[in-house]
């Protein structure tokens, strides 16, 4: 069965820092291109940022761009989001997802964690 487990969410001030994890099992990592999605209530879910296959290509939404690092780490089936300079705005849950190099069809979502900027 294939789960995504985030973790490293928290409360943290404005220009604070955090690094989130996804661990992924039940998959070939390596057929995977990762993504990390942010939600509020009041917006649609936003893709943040992804690492794609097969160069490992990092892309980020506008509002994260000079902020937030996309990495990931093969051995241990595990993609990373870190957080710089964080800012109220960037409030949300992070959700990370992974889906197939070969089919947007085939994807999978872990259950999110939070992340509150504020002072």
């Amino acid at each position: 069965q294939v789960q995504l487990v985030e973790s490293g969410g928290g409360l943290v001030q404005p220009g604070g820092s955090l690094r989130l994890s996804c661990a992924a099992s039940g998959l070939t990592f390596n057929h995977y291109h990762m993504q990390w999605y942010r939600q509020t209530p009041e917006k649609e879910r936003e893709l943040v940022a992804t690492i794609l296959l097969p160069t490992d290509k990092t892309n980020y939404a506008d509002s994260v761009k000079g902020r937030f690092t996309i990495s990931k780490d093969n051995a241990k089936n595990t993609v990373y989001l870190q957080m710089n300079s964080l800012k109220p705005e960037d409030t949300a849950v992070y959700f990370c997802n992974a889906r197939h190099l070969l089919s947007n069809n085939i994807n999978y979502w872990g259950k999110g964690t939070l992340v509150t900027v504020s002072s």
